[in-house]
């Protein structure tokens, strides 16, 4: 099987096609065709990954240092949706702390019972125990944190379009298929096949359906805490 990047999943379009497959030393320049089907393989990715906000496979930790006295952060240029639910100060021997989870806030009730921690940092800074929700693309901790601690939290990333050759897409490569079929939808389109790009339609919306599936539609498990006499 072809590599499984930028290149090889256009070549999958070539090949169906009857096109010349792309090589890394022409990728870039191949217009034409060429790039509305760079251009359909990108619109397949991008539609896969609209499709649910929380893909395993664009999931991330990232860790951010705080400074002292700073109550608001901008949320992450590439965040589809935070999980609020995970924010936690780490563990420090230097500060002598434990790590901690943050209680999620509502920003109602930051503005009612908490913002003068905002316009008065110096007076309640302290380890941060508390984590809310700006309306605009932020979040907030309170206490304003005392020392440079850092704040590790989840979130889902909404991922770049591919542009070289090599780049390789977030969704795992056995859903290849699914990538193929949605790039297929408008490449069938270029050619005028109207009947091909219904039916590419419907295995990209049936591969779509397969994911979620796989991906998405988990049993968790219970354990009972009965106790048998």
């Amino acid at each position: 099987m072809a590599n499984y990047n930028f290149l090889g999943l256009v070549n999958d379009i070539n090949k169906k096609l009857n096109e010349v497959k792309l090589t890394s030393t022409n990728f870039d320049d191949a217009l034409g065709f060429y790039d509305d089907a760079k251009n359909a393989v990108n619109n397949a990715i991008r539609t896969i990954n609209l499709a649910e906000y929380n893909w395993p496979h664009n999931h991330v930790t990232k860790s951010l240092v705080l400074t002292p006295d700073v109550v608001r952060y901008d949320y992450e240029l590439d965040a589809k949706t935070v999980s609020f639910s995970t924010f936690r100060i780490r563990g420090s021997e230097a500060y002598n702390n434990r790590t901690t989870s943050l209680w999620p806030l509502d920003y109602e009730q930051y503005l009612s019972d908490y913002s003068a921690m905002e316009y008065q940092p110096e007076r309640y800074h302290s380890i941060p125990t508390m984590v809310f929700r700006t309306p605009s693309l932020q979040f907030g901790v309170l206490p304003p944190p005392d020392k440079t601690y850092t704040l590790d939290y989840e979130y889902y990333v909404l991922p770049i379009d591919l542009e070289n050759h090599d780049d390789v897409p977030t969704i795992p490569e056995n859903c290849r298929y699914v990538i193929f079929n949605g790039a297929m939808v408008e490449a069938y389109l270029f050619r005028g096949d109207i009947e091909a790009s219904q039916l590419a339609q419907e295995k990209f919306e049936q591969g779509i359906k397969d994911m979620r599936k796989m991906y998405i539609n988990r049993h968790e498990y219970t354990r009972s805490t009965a106790i048998i006499r």
